[in-house]
């Protein structure tokens, strides 16, 4: 099983890269994210690698951060949700955007993936939204509001939506909001907010 690669990019492709081991030639699917972080063949890159093995075929999928490749992981427990789809919507989301999105049940940010309709984003937003606040984000900072009426109130209203009920939710945020400080952000709330809630 292949967990990592590195070696020299040899080709970059719509949905693919190349990347040659000492004169091995691999081809590994990818998002358009990871691609866009690839640096110019023939420069050196590292990708994190998930193999997947079928009857007619073994393939890899390489992703720049583990984070990325976590999402992937989860996603494609999802039934209707192959590696395909997977790659297509964390190229549309990075994983603080899924967090968000799957947090305050937001079908439309899911279905601008391609291959996701409008039933699929259900399903997704269903059964991910218990383990949404566990997974691990990017890094990214989706929304720059400061924590105070804004940022508190949209996440109450994503914890909320989730069927918690608002006390809880506000105990919860509250709680976030003290182990964050001031400068947390709308996604770490949310996050924090579901992981005091999973406790």
């Amino acid at each position: 099983m292949i967990g990592r690669l590195r070696g020299a990019v040899d080709a970059i492709e719509d949905g693919k890269c190349l990347i040659d081991v000492s004169g091995v030639g691999y081809v590994v699917f990818c998002s358009s994210r990871t691609l866009g972080e690839l640096p110019n063949p023939p420069a050196t890159a590292t990708l994190l690698i998930e193999t997947l093995v079928r009857e007619d075929a073994i393939s890899l999928y390489g992703f720049a951060s583990a984070a990325e490749r976590e999402w992937f992981r989860l996603l494609t427990i999802v039934q209707g949700v192959g590696a395909k789809v997977a790659l297509g919507l964390l190229s549309a989301l990075s994983p603080d955007q899924l967090i968000a999105a799957i947090a305050s049940q937001d079908k439309a940010a899911l279905t601008r993936a391609p291959g996701v309709g409008p039933k699929l984003a259900i399903r997704i937003l269903t059964e991910l939204r218990e383990k949404a606040g566990a997974m691990p984000g990017g890094g990214a900072q989706i929304a720059s509001a400061p924590v105070g009426q804004g940022a508190m109130a949209d996440a109450l209203s994503a914890l909320t939506n989730l069927g918690y009920r608002r006390a809880e939710a506000e105990a919860a945020l509250g709680r976030a909001a003290d182990e964050h400080g001031t400068e947390a952000t709308l996604d770490v709330l949310i996050r924090a907010g579901l992981k005091a809630l999973a406790k």
